[in-house]
């Protein structure tokens, strides 16, 4: 009878230390796997039993948190969605988070460790922590005046401080409020099945993941090519520009749209828009000064993050010379993000100097405690100072003597340069518009704002769409936000 007792005891023993084993195999080894099942609804619903962080622009919280009382309680609401919907993005239960929801997720859902003194015990415990909150660098006001701007137009703002690369306003039209995405029911799915359907993609962030070819914007990085290089150094004096320019090795005649483009300076040329000057200034500077000229304004940066990821803005570094000249006035292959040619603006403006733009300002703890700041990024030189300060020359001459009058502010010294991009097969597509600027208060020591404007479907009629007609007006008023709030 003993001996059976010794058996079933060691039988038992061997039971429990099965167990044991096979809980210790669950809890550690397959608890990755389990924890990453479709079936497995923990994660989600320990996600969001508690409300998200918010996204504060102007001091003001433009996102928020709805109870629903359902196992996945906590709902992201939208103050203003579709206004600040290309900064913010979405937050969706069923189909993840997009840009500062998704960049600054770690912070907004609680997951950060830095939000917590105690992070192994809070791992012991698995208790979750309350998020914290975002902070942006963006100006109400000019986030506002940009929308506003583009009402009923396709295309996109990107406006930025030149001396600390801050980010005052990203728009893109046409928009859409991110709210319907935000739950897990029948109208989340309408939502993003009709979103994805609209040939306009109101989702696509146009401001910083779509390139265009700038146009006649980009001869501002040539210009500051062919006076860091010395291949012009008077403004005023005549470039033996011909008119028309055949490009070279080529039978294809470069025209203008303006006259009196003929051995025009630099000057003239710039105030003008001369095709055929700023062609062939492109190819007397050379492949290997134009490439390493829109490197260092920030072309071919695959890595620019504000924190979500930057479409890379591209000028070709495999040129021959015909290329290089097509090059060289924004068109062939140079494509460019409205954010890369806002910073071009800001680089003349901040004495030839280019701060990294950047969205985030701080992140805080649940109380209000600073987690994080951001403050400015290093600067590069992407030309001479005394190169930006000529620039800077040519660019008012633009707004007080040529194309944009329009971008003009009464009390303000302004610089800007219009553009007209061909697109499209044999360039057959509607001309995009585009417009940069910088712009300085009378009061102010050094410009406060600088813009880039591009405009898809432009109004006027083919032959008359500019940048100065379209997109100038939409960047004053957002310069004018600007200047006219303190500090």
């Amino acid at each position: 009878m003993t001996r059976h007792i010794r058996h079933a005891r060691l039988f038992c023993a061997l039971l429990l230390a099965a167990l044991l084993l096979n809980a210790a195999r669950v809890q550690l080894v397959r608890a990755p796997e389990y924890d990453r099942s479709p079936a497995n609804r923990r994660p989600d619903i320990a996600r969001y039993e508690q409300p998200r962080g918010d996204i504060l622009v102007g001091g003001r919280p433009v996102t928020g948190s709805r109870d629903t009382r359902e196992h996945l309680r906590f709902e992201r609401t939208y103050t203003d969605g579709a206004l600040y919907a290309p900064v913010t993005g979405f937050a969706s239960q069923l189909y993840g988070t997009t840009l500062l929801e998704d960049a600054q997720d770690g912070v907004l859902s609680g997951s950060d460790p830095m939000l917590t003194p105690f992070p192994l015990w809070d791992e012991f415990t698995r208790a979750r922590r309350t998020g914290g909150d975002v902070v942006t660098t963006l100006h109400p006001g000019a986030q506002r005046a940009a929308f506003k701007g583009l009402t009923g137009l396709k295309g996109a703002v990107a406006a930025v401080d030149p001396t600390s690369g801050r980010i005052l306003a990203l728009v893109s039209t046409p928009s859409y409020d991110p709210q319907p995405l935000s739950g897990n029911g029948a109208e989340a799915t309408r939502a993003w099945k009709r979103l994805n359907a609209d040939e306009d993609r109101p989702m696509l962030n146009r401001a910083v993941r779509q390139t265009y070819p700038p146009g006649s914007t980009f001869k501002v990085v040539t210009a500051a090519a062919a006076l860091d290089a010395g291949v012009v150094t008077d403004l005023d004096a005549p470039t033996g520009s011909p008119d028309p320019y055949t490009l070279p090795g080529t039978r294809t005649r470069l025209t203008n749209a303006a006259e009196g483009c003929r051995d025009a300076s630099l000057r003239k040329a710039f105030t003008l828009s001369c095709n055929t000057v700023f062609a062939k200034l492109g190819v007397e500077v050379g492949v290997a000064d134009m490439t390493a000229t829109a490197h260092d304004f920030g072309f071919n940066d695959p890595d620019l993050r504000v924190p979500f990821t930057v479409a890379r803005s591209t000028f070709d570094t495999a040129l021959d010379r015909a290329q290089l000249g097509l090059s060289s006035i924004g068109q062939y292959n140079t494509r460019a993000t409205p954010l890369q040619m806002a910073m071009v603006a800001a680089a003349v403006a901040n004495g030839g100097q280019v701060r990294e733009p950047y969205l985030v300002e701080r992140t805080t703890r649940p109380g209000g405690g600073t987690l994080a700041t951001a403050g400015p990024r290093a600067a590069r030189q992407a030309m001479y100072p005394s190169t930006a300060v000529r620039l800077r020359a040519l660019m008012r001459e633009v707004v007080e003597k040529g194309t944009g009058h329009r971008a003009a502010i009464r009390g303000a010294e302004v610089g800007g340069k219009t553009g007209t991009a061909q697109h499209g097969r044999r360039n057959s597509g509607t001309p995009y518009a585009w417009f940069i600027s910088w712009a300085q208060g009378d009061r102010d020591l050094e410009p406060r704002v600088a813009v880039a404007v591009v405009v898809e479907d432009a109004e006027a009629e083919r032959r008359e769409i500019s940048g100065g007609g379209d997109a100038a007006p939409i960047a004053r008023a957002v310069m004018e936000a600007v200047l006219t709030s303190p500090r």
